[in-house]
């Protein structure tokens, strides 16, 4: 008895994205009018520079707060609840901040996509 042969499952979207990947070339989406493609990249392109600010933001957390650690000696020094402030800003402040930054990123993507939809230019 013989094993059947397995197949992968793909969209034609992704075969086309995995295409244009592999060969560099941008590749044009049959299924969209020149009109309707053109506004889906004027869309992707305002989401990405948002997502770029937003990266930005993360590193300046990510790689600053060491920084202002190792500068400020004085918050090993001081205390909330007991626990040194220096732990504190690396154990805790971050997901707060990270989770308001992808709030933000997350609505700034939508507002982008719902005015690209109704038409208008002005997000």
């Amino acid at each position: 008895m013989s094993r059947p042969r397995r197949v992968a499952v793909t969209s034609p979207q992704t075969r086309l994205a995995l295409a244009g990947r592999r060969s560099g070339a941008a590749v044009a989406h049959p299924h969209l009018a020149p009109a309707d493609a053109e506004r889906a990249r004027r869309i992707h392109r305002r989401q990405l520079r948002y997502a770029v600010v937003v990266l930005a933001l993360l590193a300046t957390l990510l790689f600053g707060l060491p920084l202002l650690l190792a500068a400020a000696p004085v918050l090993d020094q001081s205390r909330f609840l007991g626990v040194p402030v220096s732990w504190l800003a690396v154990a805790v402040l971050p997901y707060p901040v990270l989770a308001l930054l992808a709030r933000w990123q997350l609505r700034r993507a939508e507002r982008v996509e719902q005015m690209g939809r109704s038409g208008r230019e002005d997000v």
